[in-house]
């Protein structure tokens, strides 16, 4: 009796659209495991894979568990203060956030050229198209995401969209290689031959960086925060994870598939194609392709994005304009790529060592927050199991970050 129009479905006098419904809470969690699952993501598991057979199944469970610890307790401690990551290590520390925020920025802004290349070289492969052509396009259709009103259900819609796609694809892979299970679980409780340094780079593209912050900061964004929406916090946080845990697990077996069958990969240097060529035959690159373009797509917006919500704790019009930011950092990625044809092999090193920082800076300070700051997370009991979990996962990113240090050497030689 409001005077609107309604309709019933059965008269078909007003046809009504249906339109995909994306709560907030799972768009975050879409966020988070998205942005985790980039073309450098699906290039390293390919290789690594190659490489190490089943083995590698214990460097994809390794980085599950840390990623675990570490996004349960990221959610939990920005979702309950309410604030983005800098803003509360600026509150712990003087200076925290600004550290925080040029090491992520930097990371962030390297590794986007990557991104969006990735999607360039995915239509490349789908459709046949120059790869700068390809990240042109990638990248123009990325920012128009962003040029709408309602922002937020448009990357949400975009962002499961794709998600599935990617997915299903991957899940295609495994259903026609078949891999041997088996060999894999003998792989992840003993490694033959497994180095340190697979483990380590599966765990700075999958939660270093800006990652470890994306779906946080969009829960934040939603408006869900404080302790009395743990339950959800935690919610979100868990289907995230499962989310990005079940694609590192069907991408693995997808491509052990493959290497266990023994068959010779077509190009040894694109191990990733090469599989989906191996496994569908001539279409199989494009189905490739589309996986590609889907993972360069999703990484784009989710950096793009994150880093936006970085940049805006120091600049008015950032606040005030952030999608216009967003539309500057994916614009600004897809002009360097085809400017320069391909991503700067030194600045990736670099990138990547900085990105190995970030991590275990970050983590301490959220840590701390739930040691001796309580008053920053409306005094609530943190769980100590949880905690302890933390603690254990900040252990291993600082040993890894000082790992990580070492390749900084390698851009000069």
């Amino acid at each position: 009796m409001d005077g609107s129009t309604s309709t019933d479905e059965s008269t078909g006098d007003v046809p009504r659209r249906v339109r995909l419904r994306v709560p907030p809470l799972l768009g975050a969690a879409v966020l988070m495991a998205m942005s985790a699952a980039g073309p450098g993501f699906i290039t390293q598991t390919a290789s690594f894979t190659v490489l190490y057979g089943a083995s590698f199944a214990c460097a994809v469970v390794v980085s599950m568990l840390i990623d675990i610890a570490v996004q349960l307790n990221v959610w939990r401690i920005l979702g309950i203060s309410g604030q983005r990551a800098q803003d509360l290590a600026s509150k712990v520390f003087p200076g925290a956030g600004q550290i925080l925020s040029a090491f992520v920025v930097l990371g962030a802004i390297v590794f986007n050229i990557g991104n969006v290349a990735g999607a360039g070289l995915g239509l490349h492969d789908l459709l046949g198209i120059d790869p700068r052509i390809g990240t042109a396009i990638s990248g123009c259709l990325a920012i128009a995401i962003f040029l709408g009103k309602s922002v937020f259900t448009a990357v949400d819609r975009v962002m499961v969209v794709l998600g599935l796609v990617k997915i299903g694809l991957i899940v295609a892979l495994v259903a026609v290689t078949a891999p041997p299970v088996g060999e894999a679980v003998i792989g992840t409780v003993d490694p033959q031959g497994l180095p340190f340094l697979p483990i380590l780079t599966l765990i700075g593209g999958t939660v270093g960086g800006f990652i470890t912050y994306s779906g946080a900061h969009r829960l934040i964004d939603s408006g869900i925060t404080g302790a009395r929406n743990v339950s959800r916090i935690n919610s979100g946080a868990l289907t995230g994870i499962l989310v990005a845990c079940i694609l590192r697990i069907v991408l693995f077996l997808g491509f052990f598939g493959v290497v266990a069958t023994g068959v010779h990969l077509a190009n040894p240097n694109d191990a990733a194609g090469s599989s989906f060529l191996a496994a569908f035959g001539p279409v199989g690159l494009h189905l490739f392709g589309l996986v590609f373009w889907a993972a360069g797509m999703t990484s784009t917006i989710g950096n793009s994005y994150t880093t936006a919500t970085f940049l805006r704790s120091y600049a008015a019009p950032i606040r005030r304009h952030m999608n216009r930011t967003v539309i500057v950092l994916i614009a600004l990625a897809t002009v360097v790529f085809v400017a320069a044809g391909q991503t700067p092999q030194s600045m990736l090193v670099f990138a990547g060592a900085i990105n190995g920082l970030v991590l275990p800076i970050g983590l301490a300070i959220i840590l701390w927050v739930a040691l001796r700051r309580r008053d920053l997370i409306e005094r609530y009991r943190y769980p100590t199991v949880l905690l302890t979990a933390g603690i254990a996962a900040w252990l291993f990113t600082a040993y890894a970050a000082v790992v990580s240090l070492t390749s900084i050497g390698s851009i000069f030689h």
